[in-house]
C-alpha cells in the first residue's frame, strides 16, 4: 500500500456521524511496518500524529490540523490453543464485527454479547468497548501497541492498560499509543452472559431453550438492530452519553420519586443510571433542530439527519446535559470523543 500523504482529504466516509470535515493531511498503514515511515512523514511536516480508528465513536467539529493516520492492516488468527482455551489474534484494522463472527465460527465463546458494535479492533481498547454485561477486558488477553512519542513497541497486560468504564490508559493518553494488534483469550466451553438487558426475553421469542454463543450473538443483533440506527442510513456514533455512576443515596431519592427508574447497583456501592431513560424522561426523545436530533426510537443516540455539523450536535448534547443535572440532579458523560 502506498504511504503517500494526502492533503486535505475529507473524513466524511471515515466517521458514522457522516461529518465533512478535513484532514490537513491522511494516510494509511497497512502494517505495522509503514507505521515509522509515517512517523518521519509527520516530524518532517512539523504536524502531530492523530489516530483515526472506526470512526464509530467520534464527534469531529472542525478540521484536523494533523497527519490523520488510518490503520487498515487486516488478519485474524489463532496463536495458541491451550484446549478449553484459544487465544485469537486480530490485526488492528479489523472491522469488530467480522472478527466476533470469526470466533463464533471457529467455536469459540466471549465476544458475542459484543455484536453489531461498530468500528475497528485497534479502537476498542481505547474506548473498553461494552455491552449487555461484557467489556473488552473482559475477553482481552494481550495487545500490541507503538509508543508514537518514542517509536518503541510495547506488549500490554490487561492490567497495564488500566480500563476502566469507557475508558482507558490510551484514551487518557491521546496521540501517544497506536494499537498495532490484540489478542483474545476466548473458552470454547465458556459460561454466556445471559442476565443483562432483554437477552433472555429476545431467545424466548426466538424460540430458544438452550442457547449457544451463537444464539446470544444472534438475539444481541437483533435488539441492536431494533434499538439503534444504521448509520450508513442515519448518521450516528451509536450512545452518545455513558450511563452514569451515582451514590445510592441519590439512586434512592430518585427511584422515590420515578419508581420505573432503571438503576443497577454496582459492587463498589454505587448506582448505574440508564441515561436512556433519564434522557427520554426529560422530554428529548426525538426532539430535532435542524438536522441535529435525539433518534426517535432510542434517547440515548444523537442522529444527523443530514447536513448537521460537529458544532451543532455538540451543543445539542450540551443542552441534554444542562437539562437533566437540572431536573436529576446527574451529571451525563459524552461518551464519544471529542476532537
Amino acid at each position: 500500500m502506498s504511504l503517500a500523504l494526502q492533503e486535505w482529504v475529507s473524513l466524511r466516509p471515515y466517521n458514522t456521524f457522516g461529518l465533512d470535515v478535513r484532514a490537513r493531511w491522511y494516510a494509511e498503514a497497512g502494517s505495522h511496518e509503514d507505521v515509522p515511515r509515517i512517523r518521519a512523514a509527520a516530524r518532517e511536516l512539523g504536524m502531530p500524529l492523530w489516530i483515526l480508528g472506526g470512526g464509530s465513536n467520534l464527534l469531529l467539529t472542525s478540521d484536523v490540523q494533523a497527519v490523520v493516520v488510518r490503520m487498515v492492516n487486516r488478519g485474524i488468527g489463532v496463536v495458541a490453543d491451550h484446549g478449553d482455551q484459544v487465544i485469537l489474534e486480530a490485526q488492528a484494522g479489523e472491522p469488530w464485527h467480522p472478527l466476533v463472527l470469526r470466533s463464533l465460527e471457529l467455536g469459540l465463546v466471549g465476544l458475542e454479547n459484543l455484536s453489531l458494535i461498530p468500528g475497528t479492533v485497534g479502537a476498542a481498547p481505547v474506548q473498553n468497548i461494552g455491552a449487555y454485561g461484557v467489556e473488552f477486558k473482559d475477553v482481552m488477553h494481550s495487545l500490541t501497541a507503538v509508543n508514537l512519542h518514542s517509536g518503541e513497541v510495547y506488549e500490554f497486560s490487561v492490567e497495564q492498560c488500566a480500563f476502566d468504564y469507557r475508558d482507558s490508559l490510551f484514551k487518557r493518553e491521546p496521540g501517544r499509543w497506536l494499537i498495532l494488534s490484540v489478542r483474545f483469550a476466548l473458552e470454547r466451553k465458556g459460561r454466556l452472559h445471559l442476565d443483562y438487558g432483554p437477552i433472555r426475553q429476545k431467545l424466548a421469542e426466538q424460540g430458544v431453550t438452550q442457547p449457544t454463543a451463537i444464539d446470544v450473538s444472534r438475539a444481541v443483533c437483533a435488539i441492536r438492530s431494533e434499538k439503534l440506527p444504521d448509520p450508513r442510513e442515519l448518521g450516528n456514533a451509536g450512545s452518545f452519553f455513558k450511563n452514569p455512576l451515582v451514590a445510592s443515596s441519590l439512586a434512592a431519592t430518585l427511584r422515590e420519586r420515578y419508581p420505573d427508574l432503571v438503576a443497577y447497583p454496582q459492587p463498589d456501592g454505587r448506582v448505574k443510571l440508564a441515561a436512556g431513560w433519564l434522557i427520554e424522561r426529560a422530554g428529548w426523545k426525538g426532539f430535532r433542530d435542524g438536522d441535529a436530533g435525539v433518534h426517535s426510537l432510542q434517547a440515548l443516540v444523537l442522529v444527523n439527519y443530514g447536513n448537521a455539523t460537529g458544532g451543532q450536535l455538540l451543543g445539542l448534547a450540551r443542552r441534554i446535559q444542562a437539562d437533566i443535572l437540572e431536573r436529576f440532579g446527574v451529571e451525563l458523560e459524552i461518551e464519544p470523543n471529542l476532537l
